[in-house]
């Protein structure tokens, strides 16, 4: 691929929960430098920078019967971890649930500001950020997906969603300097 058509950043629950809290992954921590500096040379480059954050509601969201209370909404293990400080120019997309796009206004988002194609970053690539791409895919979003700024809770995970997401949606994996030559 030479260039990007009119890509966003999809950052998918780099959040306090998913990094250190209520279901912490140490692995998460090791992506926070590689995508801080995609964020900056996205933004440098006039690409939108999209949070799809987990926001859940106490005692009513069918994700906290398996994953336990985290991301509460308006709760710190909520916020978006301070590595990864949001912009002025940034979106933030709330999320119930695995998907980016479901039942929020990420779909209308992208479509009003031009996208053609997301690039996912952020957690996991066999759970959040598969779920993501999938609803990407089938709205007729491009995917492509940040390497070095996704993980899973175990290297086995990560392989398995990046193989899942190259299989099923076409999905190609770029180093961060592939990525910002093609923006």
């Amino acid at each position: 691929m030479d260039k990007l058509v009119k890509p966003a950043i999809l950052v998918v629950d780099m959040l306090n929960d998913f990094v250190t809290g209520a279901i912490g992954c140490d692995r998460a921590k090791e992506i926070v430098p590689a995508t801080a500096k995609l964020l900056d040379a996205a933004r440098e480059h006039d690409v939108p920078v999209i949070f799809c954050n987990d926001c859940h509601l106490p005692g009513i969201d069918r994700e906290l019967i398996i994953w336990g209370d985290h991301a509460i909404k308006g709760t710190p293990g909520a916020d978006v971890i301070p590595e990864l400080p949001i912009s002025e120019k940034d979106f933030v997309v709330p999320k119930r649930r695995y998907s980016g796009f479901f039942q929020t206004d990420l779909d209308i988002l992208l479509k009003e500001l031009g996208v053609k194609t997301v690039v996912m970053t952020g957690l996991h690539t066999h759970m959040c950020v598969r779920h993501t791409s999938a609803d990407a895919f089938c709205l007729g979003y491009d995917v492509v997906v940040a390497k070095e700024a996704t993980t899973s809770f175990t290297e086995e995970d990560y392989q398995y969603g990046l193989s899942y997401l190259k299989t099923c949606y076409g999905a190609d994996a770029y180093t961060n300097d592939e990525l910002i030559a093609m923006f």
